[in-house]
């Protein structure tokens, strides 16, 4: 007999105050440590007025160039342990969206961290600049997670 799970809760984010954007808002959210918002949201816009600047002074479009580059990032299959037996196989599963989502925001900010320019709002506005033209961390993060999918295609048969 299935087991059923409760009703999932989803408290809403909101918007950041100056883009209206929910996906700013969530990365800000990503990049805060210690309840800081104020820094996480000086860090984010110090990225975004980099690619304001790169994009003609538009705001729009400096969120269309920083959601592509959200793209660029975001995997669409992962492996998954499952253990068959005695021995343990790496099943290639499909990401459900809200953790595809997760997923890139937090590789995007972890190898912005890695970086070594100046600032923290240079290097992720550097890393999504990098992510737009397909290539940095991230990029290299999410194309190394779907080649070991590839590789382990298979054990899919084994999928839940």
């Amino acid at each position: 007999m299935p087991r059923r799970k409760k009703a999932e809760f989803k408290r809403d984010i909101g918007v950041d105050p100056r883009f209206k954007s929910s996906l700013i808002q969530k990365l800000i959210n990503t990049i805060m440590y210690d309840g800081k918002r104020s820094v996480a949201q000086s860090v984010v816009y110090d990225a975004m007025d980099v690619l304001v600047k790169k994009s003609g002074n538009d705001e729009q479009k400096a969120l269309d160039y920083f959601n592509k580059a959200l793209d660029q990032i975001i995997p669409r299959v992962e492996v998954r342990p499952k253990r068959v037996g005695g021995s343990v196989y790496q099943i290639p599963t499909e990401v459900i969206p809200k953790r595809r989502q997760a997923l890139a925001l937090r590789w995007l900010i972890g190898s912005a961290r890695s970086r070594g320019d100046k600032t923290m709002g240079q290097r992720l506005a550097y890393e999504i600049s990098d992510a737009f033209e397909g290539r940095g961390g991230a990029v290299k993060k999410r194309s190394d997670v779907q080649r070991m999918a590839e590789a382990n295609r298979a054990f899919s048969h084994y999928a839940w």
